[in-house]
């Protein structure tokens, strides 16, 4: 027993990393593309990265605009659609892509402080009752994607 008492406190640091938080779901690279038209809805993108447990996106809101919906641009007969997403999986350790041509955000009537101001703030509604804020940047219409998207997370 005194062998077993004496390695315990070398054994502690090795079974507590093991009892560690589990790794966050998180949102990174988010930024909106201003429409051309200020009456005409404005698209919002970003990547979804998986925690160690998956989970579910289940809505995006945000004070500095009127409405945001989530939305899949499809290909059906040969022609692209759009339609809205109610929720959207996160995969445990996965990532899950909302760029141009697939899914996205529609933000309708985006204030003009935010606008001004080059950012907005955006809450992620999780399946698992976490709400993630996130600033995305504002790029005005005709302006290439910001360098942090254009590279990764198109999937």
């Amino acid at each position: 027993m005194r062998a077993f008492l004496s390695i315990l406190p070398l054994a502690a640091p090795i079974l507590l990393t093991a009892c560690g938080d589990p790794a966050p779901t998180y949102i990174d690279q988010a930024w909106v593309r201003l429409s051309p038209n200020k009456d005409r809805p404005s698209a919002g993108y970003f990547v979804a990265h998986g925690g160690d447990a998956g989970t579910q996106l289940r809505g995006v809101m945000t004070d500095y605009a009127l409405k945001v919906e989530m939305h899949e641009s499809i290909s059906e007969g040969g022609v692209m659609k759009m339609k809205p997403i109610d929720s959207v999986d996160i995969p445990a350790k996965g990532k899950v892509s909302f760029a141009p041509g697939g899914k996205h955000l529609m933000i309708w009537g985006i204030n003009d402080t935010a606008i001004s101001r080059g950012k907005m703030t955006f809450t992620f509604l999780l399946a698992n009752g976490d709400r993630l804020l996130v600033d995305a940047a504002i790029q005005k219409p005709g302006a290439a994607e910001p360098a942090m998207a254009a590279g990764e997370g198109h999937e």
